[in-house]
């Protein structure tokens, strides 16, 4: 076992990377603000009441054309469970209100070690929950919803639609999983990538992994690894999902496996590869992060006419 698998070493060594988030922020905000400036902000701020901790999410407003409420989107961000990176994900949300015709609403969950699992996905899934409930006041539809979510993010996205399928609802029409990890049961060393240094690296998920998760058996819980075999439950029902995977990401076999396996019930809208791309690719290549931002955009926007 590698030190930084240890979890008190894992805890100080992801306080540190938050430390060093907060401060890269500053400095970066204003670069991911500039990104797309075809598409300006228009946002307000929001806090949502959740059983595990007040949710904090900036709410994008797509262009309105008429009085009919908007869909709604619910984003998570990436950073592997620790990181809190909401402001990396600007370019997308502003990217899918005006495309997409959504309002779109970028959520600031609770990270580890602070809030290791279940905290996390419990409390994503009831931002989705009051989201879809609270939408006349607010003034979106809520019964015409999408979730998604990049790296962590997509884990999150994928578990909050699993946790709709068990508990009946909200009825979520498609849930976006962009480069997700799917499989922390399996270790970081145990996983293949296309090159051989992968942004990714075996280090990261231990710091990620066991921060997150430190119980190792708690590893295979299905709202962790629904891609692990481990996990045979019928998913007959789930929200169909839009797949994104980038061909030199560490964590593409665990995506498509559960791409797989959503296939088999009927809820694979798409499976899109990223070709040349490595995980976070869209965070710097403005040209491939179009490509897919329309992509998602346009499934979204089928998803709920």
């Amino acid at each position: 076992m590698s030190l930084l698998a240890r979890p008190p070493l894992a805890g100080l060594t992801a306080r540190a990377m938050q430390r060093a988030t907060r401060l890269a922020d500053r400095r970066m905000t204003p670069v991911t603000h500039a990104r797309f400036p075809e598409h300006p902000r228009n946002t307000r701020e929001l806090t949502i009441p959740t059983a595990v901790a007040p949710a904090r999410a900036t709410v994008y407003l797509p262009a309105t054309d008429g009085d009919a409420a908007p869909p709604v989107h619910v984003n998570f961000h990436g950073g592997g469970y620790v990181m809190t990176l909401t402001e990396l994900d600007d370019p997308l949300c502003r990217y899918l209100a005006a495309e997409a015709g959504a309002v779109v609403i970028n959520v600031d969950y609770v990270v580890a070690p602070q809030h290791p699992f279940p905290a996390p996905p419990r409390q994503a899934y009831e931002v989705v929950r009051w989201v879809a409930e609270n939408g006349a006041a607010q003034g979106w539809d809520g019964t015409r919803l999408t979730v998604g979510g990049q790296s962590a993010g997509g884990g999150l996205a994928a578990a909050v639609a699993r946790q709709a399928l068990e508990e009946a609802g909200p009825a979520i029409a498609l849930q976006v999983l962009h480069y997700p990890p799917l499989d922390l049961a399996t270790g970081a060393r145990d996983k293949k990538a296309a090159i051989a240094r992968p942004m990714l690296r075996p280090w990261m998920a231990d710091v990620f992994d066991t921060s997150y998760c430190p119980d190792m058996d708690l590893r295979r819980d299905r709202l962790v690894s629904p891609a692990h075999p481990s996990d045979t439950a019928d998913l007959k029902g789930i929200a169909p999902a839009l797949v994104v995977t980038a061909e030199y990401d560490l964590l593409k076999a665990e995506a498509l496996s559960y791409a797989d396996r959503l296939r088999t019930v009927g809820a694979l809208v798409e499976h899109h590869d990223v070709a040349g791309a490595d995980h976070g690719y869209d965070g710097k290549d403005d040209v491939k992060a179009r490509e897919v931002y329309a992509l998602i955009a346009s499934r979204v926007r089928e998803a709920v006419r």
